[in-house]
């Protein structure tokens, strides 16, 4: 199976948040009503790569039920539903899981930092690029003001 990061957003858009092993358990399900294989390790990456990329945001901080990380859609994704994903909620067992907003901007805005240090102290341009284009993402999805750090970026 092979889930693109706008299909995991919307996997996870369906139950508002979800763990990394929930998510990989939910496209087992997916792959399993679809009538294909699925290789758990192959889709931890793509939920890496989508995280990676900001179609996920990695949760920690929150006051949800849970002391696990915590996925959920992120700036750059358009969730989009794949064949029989709809029918997810009423297969599993996931409970409901209310995450402050404040609690997911500030991971994002966390994580931006983070990325925006490393890809200027490692002068990957490739990665500034994006990262300036995730910017723009990041303030349309959220009253985010990114013009500081976009200001870093672009002086590389």
């Amino acid at each position: 199976m092979d889930l693109q990061p706008d299909e995991l957003a919307g996997v996870v858009d369906l139950f508002g948040s979800l763990t990394s092993a929930e998510l990989v358990d939910a496209c087992g399900e997916l792959a399993f009503k679809q009538g294909i294989d699925t290789d758990p390790d192959a889709v931890s990456a793509a939920i890496d790569d989508a995280v990676d990329s900001y179609h996920l945001v990695a949760v920690d901080d929150h006051a949800a039920d849970t002391d696990e990380t915590l996925l959920v859609v992120g700036p750059v994704a358009f969730p989009a539903l794949s064949d029989g994903a709809a029918d997810l909620p009423h297969i599993m067992d996931v409970p409901a899981r209310d995450l402050a907003r404040d609690a997911v901007i500030e991971a994002v805005k966390a994580r931006f930092r983070e990325d925006a240090v490393m890809a200027v102290k490692n002068g990957d341009e490739d990665r500034v690029e994006t990262l300036l284009d995730v910017s723009y993402d990041i303030e349309a999805w959220e009253n985010v003001d990114m013009d500081g750090l976009r200001d870093r970026l672009d002086d590389v």
